[in-house]
């Protein structure tokens, strides 16, 4: 039987428009299926999603975590866990953490173009948590790739689209750490039996000694991530591994621990840096969500820690309504149950604001969202990916434009949350315009006079 958060993961697919009635009926029958193993495990562990954390419930309030260190510092060691003061309370808190990121990543001033008068904006620079890993991903990885070595484990496996980023963080890590990585990757119908190529995230994956297995997105839509997954996972124990299984985005209890650590982070330097205290505190916090994890994170710690801002979700894919109830499964794998007496009577639609940014499709740019992309990288020097941070800001700006007033007073944090490398296979939409709207291509003119001539040879 698939464990329950397995199951769970089935019936609240991101992209939850590529799954059959089938795949979704099926998981709810699982769901009901695993009702009795579930009360039990709540009973003993606090929560029936809990089972993939293999986390340690907290007895009494922590010690506050220690200062944030310098960006690298005790890069790729494995560390006891102890959470700030303000999440000590959250049943389930992971054992120990592999330094894996460049963290802190900076946060700064970000003068966006159009932006109206009285709104400030900061941005959160996690493109920047490193080269191979960066983005968002790697902050979960951190707990889940400790889970995994300490689990005596021998390869990760995970699954997510072609041009995943979160695959390509996973891949780099485990090779880091001495495991094999197994990627499991939605593709065309056409693409399918063919080489997939080393396009952006694809180079990175496949020069890290990563195993692609792809499937087309008709039978990922079909079965579901997880029980892809367990196919594979049980294929691999079958030829005498030990797989530890991480599901898509790296969203699970234990990942969203990655960044209920980032609200820690941002506390500590709105607290040492005068420039972001004259800017005055963070009202509201936005990104792109596609999974979920990085969303859960911000909104449970904005919720539990002094930040307190109003979290504002740029759904690339899905609807509000499924990451409302996707947000709400994971903090009740925290053991932290929506409506009860941590959250103070919330639930996720209290913490968080989910708003439909994904136009005509995830991973599907508009042009009017590409223009974006351009223009603020021009402007600022900041590229987006046009997958995720790039359709956010969009959103964003565009709810800015319309509604200033409401706007007005207030200091957004934009968390950026990288793909960069996703962005080569965009080049086809990304090249007209860029050539339309950035500085013409010149010759320079050098004097014929000054140019050394060629040596004939005889």
């Amino acid at each position: 039987m698939p464990n329950a958060f397995q199951a769970f993961r089935t019936a609240h697919e991101p992209c939850s428009s590529q799954l059959s009635t089938t795949a979704r009926q099926a998981s709810a029958r699982t769901l009901a299926g695993c009702a009795p193993l579930l009360q039990r495990c709540s009973s003993a562990r606090g929560n029936p999603f809990s089972t993939p954390m293999g986390g340690r419930q907290s007895k009494a309030p922590a010690a506050a975590s220690p200062a944030t260190p310098q960006a690298g510092a005790g890069f790729l060691q494995l560390e006891p866990y102890s959470p700030p003061a303000w999440a000590s309370h959250v049943p389930l808190v992971p054992a120990s953490r592999f330094r894996l990121g460049m963290l802190p990543t900076p946060t700064h001033e970000w003068r966006l173009p159009g932006l109206p008068e009285g709104i400030r904006l900061l941005i959160k620079r996690d493109d920047l948590s490193g080269m191979q890993m960066s983005g968002n991903k790697v902050r979960k990885l951190e707990f889940l790739m400790a889970e995994a070595v300490q689990g005596g484990y021998d390869c990760v496996v995970t699954i997510g689209g072609i041009q995943s980023n979160h695959a390509r963080a996973t891949a780099v890590a485990a090779r880091y750490l001495g495991l094999d990585c197994h990627l499991i990757l939605r593709t065309s119908r056409q693409a399918v039996d063919s080489d997939p190529g080393l396009v952006g995230n694809l180079l990175v994956e496949r020069m890290a000694g990563a195993q692609l297995h792809l499937v087309t997105k008709e039978e990922y839509g079909t079965m579901g991530s997880g029980p892809l997954l367990e196919q594979l996972r049980l294929e691999l124990a079958a030829a005498g591994r030990r797989p530890y299984v991480i599901p898509v985005g790296g969203s699970s209890p234990l990942g969203v621990w990655g960044y209920l650590e980032a609200v820690h982070e941002i506390l500590q330097q709105v607290q040492s840096s005068p420039l972001l205290r004259e800017l005055g505190p963070i009202t509201d916090i936005a990104m792109a969500c596609g999974s979920g994890g990085t969303t859960a994170g911000l909104a449970l710690g904005s919720a539990l820690s002094p930040l307190g801002a109003r979290v504002h979700a740029y759904g690339v894919c899905d609807t509000p309504n499924y990451f409302y109830d996707y947000i709400n499964g994971l903090l009740e794998g925290l053991g932290a149950k929506p409506g009860g007496e941590l959250l103070g009577g919330r639930e996720a639609r209290g913490m968080m604001r989910a708003v439909q940014a994904r136009g005509s499709g995830y991973a599907i740019s508009t042009e009017s969202e590409l223009r974006t992309v351009q223009e603020v990288s021009a402007a600022t020097g900041v590229v987006l990916d046009p997958v995720y941070s790039g359709k956010a800001v969009h959103a964003l700006l565009a709810e800015i434009r319309s509604n200033p007033a409401e706007w007005r007073g207030r200091t957004v944090l934009f968390v950026h949350t990288g793909g960069l490398l996703g962005m080569y296979d965009k080049l086809d939409q990304l090249g007209p315009l860029v050539q339309k709207h950035g500085p013409p291509v010149v010759r320079m003119q050098v004097p014929e006079a000054s140019v050394r001539q060629p040596v004939q040879s005889s």
